[in-house]
């Protein structure tokens, strides 16, 4: 059913409506699968990339597909009937999610990377092959002529609803702790439901908006009376019992019990157990063997477990204690109130590595026990400009300490270049550093003296332990364990940085490492795919495919940039996020309204602008990096978010446009051109986060970006001529 001069003001409205309304579904629906996605496997920037590529990819895949919606006898009531569907799926994907993880897959074990690249693509298939064909079909029914301006419509229509979705979700994100991620997806649900019948009503499809109706008082019955979250978690968890399950802007936060110990899991990682003397011991004494006489020590992340009670055993006066999530601490102080309340435990809820930047104190001992550098924004506690801004609050013959990795008597050579890296980049700030092969492996760094006596000095101090004794001392640090780990040292090892950090593709590779991975017929006929389709791509798409890549790219060096510049980003991705998509949405308003008086050289330009955009990106955030104190966390916090905007604004204005130029018929043009977007979207996510990043560095990734758009610019202006 096309748009024609009998339709009504009313049904146009509705229909414009509804289609706005899928761009708030899909992007709610999108970080809420993302989150629960992270939390099932465990996320790393590995699994990010896989999860968002998958989306990216599948949803262009939907809107390749879309092209067939010419042949339908009523696209009508194949979009009410998608409407449904894409209302109905994300909450059962939740609940499958959770009840069949340990069904597919060994219960406690990790899921590997095929694993994950299945379950997700399998998972996400559904709802994103029919969210990109939507977006075609919209392309189709809200055409009233034979010409490219319902591409450009669509196109604006979807990023005003991302923009609302966005507002929504940043709302929900404020008032996580009262919403489970059912709770965040009835909303969109009922609201699609609500626009199908709507729709469904005004075109005389009663019994099209009967059923529609139907399926929104099954939801709000389900709403009302079941309660899928925790009984999920319940299948999930079983047999131990879910205590507590609350979210938080940083993740997920789930506290089990089972024989009286209770396990804290945030975004699906374990971070502690009550009575697990191991890990609190090894991280506690062999900093603190070094200066027993400390009077302030500094510990990030970690206390709630019984860290910082441990470090009063040394008589310390104070032990600052800082803690991002400040669910943690509250859960904490429910479950394990004894490892917080002592007055000389200094409780700081703040980002750990701005607290350093911003700290008056001196410091004997710096503790940091956080998990693994497996993504960017845990990557920034084991750079060189960490190390030299500990160096600032340290005692000049003060202690830090740090972990990464696990020794079971063999290093790999993945688990050499973790260590390798580590290391090198601690000896550029202090003077010694010491590698303890002790189930982790513990580095202590300090310009002072730095000794192996750790038995002989905790015994000196009278501190009284129970897993760190002198008989399990001499097991660690024998002289062939020690010497094992020595070996994987090398003065070529590359340095960390905040804009170069290689140590968290090293620790992606080590991951990778323990799974059984090959290039296969697979992967091979992906690729072949993937170039197959490149040839073949006329220079207008393919200039909308460097788009996004570019886009997809940039944004994420923009929020690797924001954590390095101010501190965590995760509180702030969704407002990053929705500028973006309100920048799309004002370039493409202002393209549509300018459409017939723009052809191929505005495109050739805007090419150019974007390859402007990136080559002076990292300028900007070097420039931002050089301010100091509350300057710096203003401007960041507000320039981020503009330089999202103006990306989004040269990229909104290019869509319309291109389906201008490239123009050949409706569902064609459209089908082609969102599918080159969202392949380049795809690529882009999962390229740039798990690879580019770590190996080329920030401004290597944006020097590509530029390069793969200015050369797109110059094919659009040869084919031109």
């Amino acid at each position: 059913m096309l748009f024609d001069s009998s339709t009504s003001r009313g049904s146009r409205s509705i229909l414009f409506l509804a289609v706005c309304c899928l761009g708030v579904s899909a992007f709610m629906t999108q970080l809420t699968l993302m989150r629960e996605l992270l939390t099932i496997f465990s996320g790393n920037e590995l699994v990010f990339g896989i999860t968002l590529g998958n989306w990216l990819l599948l949803t262009g895949i939907g809107s390749a597909l879309g092209k067939t919606s010419l042949r339908l006898k009523s696209p009508l009531r194949a979009l009410v009937l998608a409407q449904v569907c894409v209302a109905v799926l994300p909450i059962v994907n939740v609940f499958l999610l959770r009840t069949l993880r340990n069904v597919v897959f060994i219960r406690g074990a990790e899921v590997g990377v095929t694993e994950t690249v299945v379950s997700c693509f399998v998972l996400l298939a559904p709802y994103c092959l029919i969210a990109g064909y939507m977006l075609t079909l919209a392309c189709l029914v809200l055409a009233s002529k034979e010409d490219a301006t319902s591409i450009g419509q669509v196109y604006f229509l979807d990023n005003i609803g991302d923009v609302v979705g966005g507002v929504l979700f940043s709302l929900a994100l404020i008032y996580i702790h009262r919403l489970n991620h059912f709770q965040i997806l009835y909303f969109p649900a009922l609201l699609n439901l609500v626009f199908a019948v709507a729709v469904a009503a005004t075109a005389g499809k009663r019994l099209l908006a009967a059923a529609a109706a139907v399926v929104a008082a099954v939801l709000i019955a389900l709403i009302v009376r079941c309660d899928p979250d925790g009984r999920s978690l319940a299948i999930e968890y079983a047999p131990q019992r879910v205590a507590f399950h609350g979210h938080s802007p940083y993740g997920s936060l789930v506290v089990t019990e089972s024989a009286g110990q209770y396990n804290f899991i945030e975004n699906g990682v374990s971070l502690f157990s009550t009575h697990n003397v191991e890990q609190v011991e090894q991280t506690v004494h062999y900093a603190m063997a070094q200066r027993p006489g400390a009077r302030r020590v500094l510990l990030i992340s970690g206390g709630a477990g019984g860290t910082a009670l441990e470090i009063l055993k040394y008589g310390v006066e104070a032990v600052d204690y800082v803690e991002l999530d400040p669910l943690i601490l509250s859960v904490a102080r429910q479950f394990v109130p004894e490892n917080l309340d002592d007055p000389r435990i200094n409780v700081i809820n703040n980002d750990g590595r701005r607290f350093v930047k911003l700290s008056p104190h001196c410091y004997d001992v710096v503790i940091v026990d956080v998990p693994d550098p497996s993504t960017s924004q845990i990557n920034r506690f084991y750079t060189w400009e960490f190390f030299e801004e500990v160096e600032r609050v340290l005692a000049p013959d003060g202690v830090l300490a740090f972990s990464l990795g696990r020794y079971e008597n063999y290093v790999s050579r993945e688990l050499a270049d973790l260590i390798a890296v580590a290391d090198r980049t601690a000896r550029r700030v202090f003077g010694d550093v010491m590698i303890v092969p002790s189930g982790r492996i513990f580095f202590l760094a300090s310009d002072g003296e730095i000794t192996s006596e750790f038995a002989e000095r905790i015994k000196a101090a009278g501190i009284e332990t129970r897993l760190v004794t002198e008989p399990y001392l001499r097991a660690m640090l024998t002289a062939d364990r020690q010497a094992d780990v020595r070996r994987a040292l090398r003065d070529d090892a590359p340095i960390n940085k905040d804009f170069s950090p290689v140590l968290y593709y090293y620790h992606l590779r080590w991951w990778i490492s323990r799974y059984r991975l090959r290039f296969g017929l697979l992967e091979g006929a992906l690729l072949a795919a993937l170039v197959i389709y490149l040839l073949k791509t006329r220079p207008v798409p393919l200039a909308i495919f460097t788009t996004g890549l570019a886009a997809s790219a940039l944004q994420v060096v923009l929020l690797i940039g924001f954590q390095i510049l101010y501190g965590c980003v995760y509180h702030q991705v969704s407002l990053i996020v929705t500028m973006f998509m309100a920048g799309l949405g004002i370039g493409s308003l202002v393209m549509n309204r300018m459409l017939p008086r723009r052809g191929r050289g505005d495109l050739i330009r805007l090419e150019a602008a974007v390859a402007a955009y990136a080559t002076f990106l990292p300028l900007v955030l070097i420039t931002l990096g050089r301010l100091d104190g509350t300057a710096a966390a203003v401007a960041t916090r507000v320039a981020v978010p503009l330089l999202s905007m103006l990306l989004a604004v040269l990229v909104g204005m290019e869509f319309p446009l291109a389906g201008k130029i490239d123009f050949q018929q409706v569902t064609a043009t459209a089908a082609r051109l969102y599918t080159a977007d969202y392949i380049g979207a795809a690529l882009g996510a999962l390229l740039v986060s798990t690879l580019l990043i770590p190996l080329i560095g920030v401004i290597g990734v944006c020097l590509l970006a530029a390069g793969l758009n200015a050369a797109s610019a110059m094919m659009l202006l040869f084919a031109g001529r």
